[in-house]
């Protein structure tokens, strides 16, 4: 009987070893650096094992062969700034999101959004905030994980840290108690909430390096310099890092020199400021999507109106970026615009003058790199199988991007073609 049973068992595990065995076939691989033509992709289980030509590639039998005719294979999209707990300002303002939205609301609209962002070739997503919403993106991550919903693998920052005093909602007397969105804290206490944040479940800390500290008023630096190095101490000591908000020069500067990895927005950086982060090696997220959403938000009628102040100024400022060699991440802060549309993002930074190939590196190998995921960003033997499809040739057309016909995350498949 023992026998039956351990033969029953090696059946299985050989039929189960085969069916896992899929062999794509596109017309073009891009591995996270460059194209390649005419190569296949073997996934065993959620491995990369094999990639290459046909010809060098030992294919086990009984393999199932996917073909993607006339289609480019690509890493699974790494989105490096999001808010799954939010949705565009032109449905419900981010006042109204924060104060009228319940956290059950916002988790299930972030559950609505994560799926959205999976079929869209999102297999990795950097959440930059609950915006209010507490640990509920925590919560979320978890359920993606346990497999209870579909969703990109999240990094998740938590409420995210901001200044007393600096951040939202506004305009109450001080009588008036509201939530707001971030966490509130100030000298040793922003120790304290770095250390807090991180033991509820936060993947690294976001804090806000400079914001507007009454409405209307332009941003200025809200931590100090003293206080970013407290808080980037308290978290690299946990094995976490930090990341900033900062669209000031000074802000900038203030983060850079601190320790954080990665800057967000950076509207209004100078050329100094981008060498002194590339000399640091602190990446730029420049976000040029949320600006343009937030723009025609405000009456911007896109190609047939002036550009308005603010997308002048943010093509200047991610010109400069460009020229100063600072390494630039993929993230659009999606969120502020739909979930999905996260091509937007890709199609700004070749718009506003990067080279498509790169664009592609941003958003799969360097972002990979930047956010400590070495076993994602490559279509390469040993990496995670999280491998999308789109049709034509993206490094020539980044809008090929727009359409993703095949998703693979972790060597499942969530969309394939008919």
């Amino acid at each position: 009987m023992k026998k039956i049973i351990a033969s029953v068992f090696v059946f299985c595990l050989i039929v189960n070893t085969i069916s896992s065995q899929i062999l794509l076939k596109p017309a073009h691989v891009f591995d996270g650096n460059e194209l390649h033509n005419d190569w296949v992709v073997l996934v065993e289980g959620n491995i990369i094992t094999q990639v290459g030509l046909q010809s060098s590639i030992k294919i086990p039998k009984g393999a199932k062969e996917i073909v993607l005719k006339g289609m480019t294979l690509l890493p699974g999209i790494i989105e490096g700034h999001s808010h799954l707990l939010l949705h565009p300002y032109n449905e419900t303002s981010w006042n109204d999101q924060v104060l009228k939205e319940s956290p059950v609301e916002r988790s299930i609209r972030g559950a609505v959004h994560a799926k959205k962002s999976l079929m869209a070739g999102i297999t990795t997503m950097r959440d930059l905030g609950s915006e209010g919403a507490g640990y509920s993106d925590v919560y979320l991550k978890e359920t993606i994980e346990k497999g209870i919903i579909p969703g990109p693998r999240l990094l998740v920052a938590g409420p995210a840290i901001v200044a007393t005093g600096a951040y939202g909602p506004k305009g109450f007397h001080d009588g008036v108690t509201v939530p707001l969105g971030a966490e509130e804290a100030s000298g040793e206490e922003a120790v304290k909430a770095v250390r807090r944040q991180l033991g509820k479940g936060a993947d690294f800390i976001k804090i806000y390096a400079d914001y507007r500290w009454r409405n209307g008023e332009a941003s200025q630096p809200t931590f100090s310099q003293k206080e970013i190095i407290a808080m980037v101490e308290a978290a690299e000591s946990a094995g976490r890092y930090v990341v900033a908000h900062a669209s000031t020069p000074e802000g900038m500067r203030r983060a850079t020199l601190s320790g954080v990895e990665t800057i967000e927005h950076g509207d209004g950086g100078t050329l100094e400021i981008f060498k002194l982060m590339k000399d640091k090696n602190v990446a730029l997220c420049p976000t040029l999507a949320a600006g343009d959403a937030v723009s025609q938000y405000r009456g911007w009628k896109k190609g047939s109106d002036p550009e308005p102040e603010r997308i002048i100024q943010k093509k200047n400022s991610f010109k400069l970026a460009l020229q100063s060699g600072v390494t630039i991440a993929y993230g659009g802060d999606v969120g502020v615009f739909t979930h999905g549309d996260n091509y937007k993002e890709l199609e700004l930074m070749v718009a506003y003058g990067m080279k498509p190939l790169a664009v592609l590196q941003a958003a799969t190998a360097v972002n990979a790199a930047v956010f400590h995921l070495p076993t994602l960003g490559q279509i390469k033997k040993g990496f995670l199988a999280d491998i999308i499809a789109v049709e034509g040739n993206p490094v020539k057309d980044i809008s090929k991007l727009r359409t993703v016909n095949f998703v693979m995350k972790n060597g499942e498949i969530y969309k394939n073609i008919p």
